[in-house]
């Protein structure tokens, strides 16, 4: 997996959340918060929706792990973030342990 294609899950995780969040009136972590304690949905029809939800949160967290610990592991390979962004801006894929 690269650098690039982690930030592109992110967006579109992000995206998809943005959806649930308008259409439940909660925010993700809010809504994950009262899910993983065991707070079941009120509607049936919504269960669906809810395990989705709830993946699609839970995978956003670990990408965000997988980002820090990339930028975290490329940093202490003496790379600056302005050697990141250059990278990047010329479109060079980073390779990051999964």
């Amino acid at each position: 997996m690269t650098l690039q294609e982690i930030i592109a899950d992110i967006h579109a995780l992000s995206e998809d959340l943005e959806a649930y969040e308008r259409k439940y009136g909660v925010l993700s972590e809010t809504f994950y918060e009262s899910y993983t304690s065991g707070e079941e949905p009120g509607d049936n029809i919504w269960v669906l929706d809810w395990a989705d939800w709830a993946g699609a949160y839970k995978t956003l967290l670990r990408r965000q792990e997988q980002y820090h610990c990339a930028i975290q592991a490329l940093r202490e390979h003496s790379e600056t973030l302005v050697g990141i962004i250059e990278r990047t801006a010329r479109h060079e894929p980073i390779p990051v342990a999964s």
